[in-house]
């Protein structure tokens, strides 16, 4: 005996069998608008069906790069959602950043490379872009571990007195205060 996928109660009578499901005929309804499906033609989003008006209106996506109707796998990032081939890196290296950690600039994705490359703050001692925790001192952003004695080298740390140089160096308090 067949259990009805819509009410979850037994089938006695009259059944339907579609999306791999059972249902009583009354049940295969629509999962947006919830009216019952009667046409044959009708569409399917997560594993439930959706008439096929629900589905022009609410389900299909419209592709945020080419704006066209996506009727294949979808890319949903952003509040939006893309064609898989066209959610790409917005910098130059233009990658597919689908099941990618990326970065968001101006309503665009970026990989990471990218991002940094073109706008992570670039470290005051090494120069290299900053993706995390920074120290922020001398009109800039510094790695905790570059934030160091120009002339001795050895790190300063947060609540130590220091100075700068003329190129916006730090000099410990040991050193040249």
């Amino acid at each position: 005996m067949a259990t009805c996928f819509g009410c979850k109660e037994e089938i006695k009578d009259k059944m339907l069998e579609a999306l791999n499901k059972s249902w009583h005929p009354e049940h295969f309804a629509c999962k947006e608008c919830k009216k019952r499906i009667t046409e044959n033609k009708f569409h399917e989003s997560n594993g439930q069906p959706v008439c096929s008006k629900c589905y022009d209106s609410k389900v299909q996506a419209i592709c945020a790069s080419c704006r066209k109707m996506i009727t294949e796998k979808v890319v949903k990032a952003m509040g939006k959602a893309w064609h898989l081939e066209h959610f790409i890196c917005g910098g130059p290296c233009k990658q597919q950043l689908s099941g990618q950690t990326f970065f968001e600039r101006n309503g665009k994705p970026y990989c990471t490379t990218d991002y940094e490359r073109l706008y992570a703050p670039k470290c005051g001692g090494c120069k290299k872009a900053i993706s995390e925790k920074a120290i922020s001192a001398l009109d800039g952003k510094w790695h905790k571990e570059c934030f160091k004695c120009k002339l001795c080298k050895e790190p300063i740390g947060v609540d130590s007195k220091f100075r700068s140089d003329k190129d916006k160096q730090p000099i410990c308090e040991k050193c040249g205060i």
